[in-house]
């Protein structure tokens, strides 16, 4: 860990800009930093980790985080990276995401220490009792349009057909508002994000130098991208999730694990808490032996385990086992139907399975994984048929509803890896 906070980020590659006051209010004394989290949605994705886990990192350097939950201002829509208007949710919705993202943030934060205890607010708690003519008069007068249309957040939607809507144009007001309130009545001096949040920020910071005659500050992370050119934290199934509900742990895991070795480095001194010694001696395992790909193994481990717990990571492994033939008892149905959404399947009706159970050959037939129950029952006596990931050589075989998972999955193996999975419906 290095001296001082700014040094940290900076040598993690987190540091993409900041006025030039951030490094000596880093190095002098306990600051109050703050980042907004909008609750557009009912889960935080990994985009959100930068700033999340550098908050934890400022306050393991002894500073105060204060993490913003946006019910104020998700009601209007942020604009920057954005190349077209927000769909506006409900209030309703609004709240009811504020509430989950609320959990996810105190997940990452220490609210209990003695010393600089983290701090949660929503901004509705200020933003949806303003009074517009006040707020137009005190907070309005300090912002010129030419001003505001010089931040590239709202230059880039001027020059597209359909423009910006003045509920967005106004979300610079608004989030400068919210650094005020924070500056008056938490002590806030330094506001983090994202890179496309420079406009914003500082807009905050001349707010307070123009209404309180006092210095604040701006620290401005990067934007993660991937070296082959596509989006950070997609996959061709969606976005990945910090709830475990909207992307599962595995699926959580293996997006960590397929990182391109170009890639995996900065993620972990971006992602991590792994030190500069041990992230360095991953460095030169991925320029000698990229194939074990120890850098991915790890990142994915540390991510699981920061994100979800120990358990789920143990899941997560063992999950990705079972693709290499690893066992899968212990594993629910619905971690089956994650972990083989991709392979072949079939359905077959749970009367196949009265009696003694469904002739091994029979099941092979059906779904396809062999041509004849002639050339079933020869593979089987052979080895090459696995159930469930468990070798079977008895051509005789019936499977009944007790060899399924829960009743209605069959794993079936042919080789290493050609996979079918078969449902039972009834």
């Amino acid at each position: 860990m290095k001296q001082s906070a700014f040094d940290e980020l900076k040598w993690r590659g987190l540091v993409y800009d900041a006025t030039e006051n951030v490094p000596q209010m880093l190095a002098s004394g306990p600051v109050a930093v703050y980042n907004g989290f909008d609750a557009t949605a009912d889960s935080l994705h990994v985009g959100h980790l930068v700033p999340l886990i550098a908050l934890a990192r400022l306050q393991r350097f002894g500073h105060i985080p204060i993490a913003v939950a946006g019910g104020g201002t998700s009601m209007i829509g942020d604009p920057s990276g954005k190349s077209e208007e927000r769909q506006l949710l409900s209030r309703g919705a609004i709240e009811a995401n504020v509430e989950t993202v609320k959990g996810q943030l105190s997940h990452f934060l220490d609210f209990e220490i003695k010393t600089n205890p983290a701090r949660l607010v929503n901004n509705a708690d200020w933003l949806l009792s303003l009074n517009l003519v006040d707020f137009l008069r005190d907070v309005g007068k300090y912002f010129t349009v030419n001003y505001m249309i010089s931040k590239d957040s709202v230059k880039s939607r001027l020059a597209r057909e359909d423009g910006i809507s003045f509920t967005e144009f106004s979300y610079m007001l608004m989030q400068s508002y919210d650094y005020l309130h924070l500056h008056d009545h938490a002590n806030c001096t330094l506001q983090t994000g994202g890179s496309d949040q420079w406009g914003n920020i500082t807009a905050g910071v001349e707010l307070i130098r123009r209404m309180r005659g006092k210095p604040a500050g701006a620290l401005v992370y990067p934007l993660i991208t991937k070296a082959d050119g596509t989006k950070f934290g997609k996959t061709e199934s969606g976005a990945i999730w910090l709830s475990f509900e909207r992307t599962s742990p595995y699926r959580f895991y293996q997006f960590w694990y397929n990182t391109d070795d170009r890639d995996v480095i900065g993620y972990l001194k971006f992602f991590t808490w792994l030190d500069e010694a041990e992230i360095s001696g991953l460095e030169n395992s991925v320029a000698q032996h990229p194939e074990k790909r120890e850098a991915q193994r790890r990142l994915a481990r540390e991510m699981t385990r920061t994100v979800h717990d120990e358990t789920a990571l143990g899941k997560a492994e063992q999950a990705s086992r079972v693709l290499f033939g690893g066992e899968v008892t212990g594993l629910s149905a619905k971690e089956i139907l994650d972990i083989f959404a991709d392979v072949p399947s079939g359905t077959l009706p749970v009367t196949k399975f009265d009696g003694d159970g469904m002739p091994l050959p029979d099941m092979l037939t059906e779904c396809r994984a062999v041509k004849s129950k002639g050339e079933a029952r020869r593979a089987i006596e052979a080895g090459g048929i696995y159930l469930n990931n468990r070798r079977v050589t008895d051509a005789a075989l019936k499977v009944s509803l007790a060899d399924a998972v829960e009743r209605r999955l069959v794993v079936l193996r042919r080789g290493r890896k050609n996979y079918w999975l078969v449902r039972i419906e009834s």
